[in-house]
């Protein structure tokens, strides 16, 4: 998964002081200089901003975000590791809820648990069955298994032996097919596999 965002809006001088550190944080920045081009982008790039987080000048209106979504700054002065706390605590929040309930073809996908869910059965899955899930829904193309190989295991094609993939795919189907008797989750085509 990505780095989460923190977007700073109307905070140039925050954004400025955090932009000279950015390579110790383990998440990313960004800045818009008005509220209004926060909005527009937030329209139409909606899905890059779910797990990010804003942060507001305390003199600037509140958007209409959710207030989980923003970290409120109204203590001055404050100190950058007491900063840097406030922003991870928050992600870290933010990352759990984010990844309790994703939906993937008519299932519930909670990758803090691990648990593949419909409403009647629950299936545990394991941290690489996990990733071949969620790289495959990631995907509009079928993906071969020199490409899962790459960016599931992130070997280059001679580093893994051909038949690892297939057989985790392979058992990955076969668990799916006998908890919800389905046995189109993934699909297998000739160019790859497919969610």
């Amino acid at each position: 998964m990505s780095k989460q965002l923190v977007c700073l809006v109307e905070f140039s001088e925050l954004y400025n002081t955090l932009f000279e550190i950015k390579d110790v944080f383990s998440f990313n920045i960004c800045h818009f200089e008005k509220t209004e081009d926060f909005l527009k982008e937030l329209k139409i790039e909606n899905s890059k901003y779910l797990n990010s987080l804003v942060i507001l000048d305390p003199t600037k209106d509140t958007l209409l975000l959710n207030k989980n979504d923003i970290l409120d700054i109204d203590n001055y002065p404050l100190k950058i590791d007491k900063l840097l706390s406030l922003i991870n605590t928050r992600l870290i929040k933010q990352k759990y809820k984010f990844q309790s309930a994703f939906d993937i073809k008519g299932y519930m996908l909670n990758l803090n648990s691990r648990i593949m869910s419909n409403k009647t059965t629950e299936l545990k899955l394991t941290e690489r069955e996990i990733d071949i899930i969620l790289y495959l829904k990631s995907q509009d193309q079928p993906q071969s298994v020199q490409k899962l190989q790459t960016n599931v295991w992130k070997y280059s094609f001679d580093d893994l032996e051909t038949h690892t993939v297939e057989t985790h795919i392979y058992r990955l189907r076969k668990k799916i097919n006998n908890s919800f008797k389905d046995e189109n989750f993934i699909i297998s085509y000739e160019k790859g596999y497919k969610i």
